[in-house]
């Protein structure tokens, strides 16, 4: 007892208050966005190209809508960009259930895009605003187990929902939201998050924002790389369910048994991995974590059975695990402290990559194969390693010049 007593006094109530938040509403989603692909192709006339340019567009929508929210939060306050957020996603599961016009669709899927972009960095940001630097790589470690929690039951539930009727993982997911966003809000107001953005040292214009992350050449080569990187990433959550169901018998519940693999393995490796994670630099468990991404298509590229998928998995999740919070940690210890917002908000420019992958993983899937599709996407994996390193340097390189400076 006095064990869980000293844990949950070891970060801001709002730390635990999103942690448990996160659980349920990741939950909530992977009951319907991952089936989305499927849910396209067996429900409207569109090929598979367009389906997943479609997906992608929502991830575009977010790589602006990320930059502005951190901004925005750093300017007006996490909790009102937070909360509006949330309000708007819940209207949008809504019209997923409702509407089969692909125009609207693409208008729903961009609107998500937006909600993500504008509620996740800034999430993070609050996070980081009420921890200590030293606890921030375990408060990031943390938020992704809990992401990993909802995601282990989510896609299981979506699937036999889906049994019963397509459109009620979208309306259970919107339930859920709004639930936890009335919650949340009484939370946020509780705890005194209001005092917390009364207390900012400094003012920061759309302008200045803008032109710092710009000219940040560190930044730069480190947002082609997650690009890259997130080319590749965004098979598993929109291809890979077609090419499962194209290829192998009872597909769909292969998918999502492949889906609550990838969250059982982040619970139960988590804390080892980031335990050595900590021990180097953020650089090295970045560049690992995409080669183990590599290895995982390639196993998904060659998959002739549930056994070889399900290996090709938990090969892939150690790269996720490596990469997600290692590259929380970097962009944490690049952002000056008045503008961290802006720089979790502009690291969604690399979501570019969110929306290549599921355009250019469409085509390749219906041109040539998923053997294909898989093989060029761990080539373009490794290739991203090449940007980290590339930026870690010009980082090191512009910290050492500030020091002459001021010497």
């Amino acid at each position: 007892m006095n064990k869980i007593r000293a844990m949950l006094q070891e970060f801001h109530p709002i730390v635990w208050s999103l942690v448990i938040g996160t659980v349920f509403v990741r939950a909530a989603s992977s009951m319907s966005m991952p089936f989305l692909f499927i849910y396209l192709s067996n429900n409207t006339d569109m090929d598979l190209a367009t389906i997943g340019l479609m997906i992608g567009a929502g991830a575009l929508a977010g790589t602006v809508g990320g930059f502005v929210a951190g901004n925005l939060s750093d300017r007006i306050g996490r909790r009102r960009v937070m909360l509006g957020a949330l309000y708007v996603w819940t209207i949008v599961f809504v019209g997923f259930a409702l509407s089969k016009n692909p125009l609207l669709l693409l208008v729903l899927n961009m609107a998500g895009g937006l909600c993500r972009s504008f509620y996740e960095p800034v999430s993070q940001a609050l996070m980081a605003d009420v921890t200590p630097p030293e606890k921030r790589y375990r408060v990031f470690g943390l938020r992704y187990t809990a992401i990993n929690v909802g995601v282990a039951v989510g896609p299981i539930c979506g699937a036999l929902l889906a049994e019963t009727s397509v459109a009620l993982p979208f309306l259970i997911t919107a339930a859920i939201y709004l639930v936890y966003v009335i919650a949340l809000q009484g939370l946020l107001n509780r705890f005194g998050i209001k005092k917390i953005e009364g207390q900012k040292k400094e003012y920061v214009t759309f302008g200045r924002a803008f032109q710092v992350v710009i000219r940040d050449k560190a930044f730069r080569f480190f947002v082609v790389g997650g690009a890259l990187g997130a080319i590749g990433y965004s098979q598993m959550s929109t291809t890979l369910a077609k090419f499962v169901e194209m290829s192998m018998v009872n597909g769909t519940m292969l998918f999502a048994a492949l889906m609550s693999i990838n969250a059982i393995v982040v619970i139960l490796f988590q804390m080892p991995l980031t335990s050595w994670a900590e021990k180097r630099t953020p650089l090295t468990a970045i560049m690992v974590g995409n080669v183990m991404y590599a290895i995982g298509d390639i196993g998904f590229a060659f998959a002739d059975s549930w056994t070889i998928f399900a290996i090709a998995m938990v090969l892939f999740t150690f790269g996720e695990i490596l990469t997600f919070t290692s590259s929380d940690v970097l962009i944490d210890r690049m952002a000056p402290e008045a503008m961290r917002g802006s720089y979790y908000g502009a690291k969604g420019f690399s979501n570019v990559g969110q929306f290549i992958g599921p355009w250019m993983g469409g085509i390749l899937l219906a041109s040539y194969s998923g053997t294909t599709l898989f093989l060029v996407v761990a080539m373009i994996s490794l290739v991203s390693c090449y940007f980290y390193w590339a930026g870690q340097r010009a980082f090191l390189l512009s910290q050492a010049g500030a020091k002459s400076e001021s010497a």
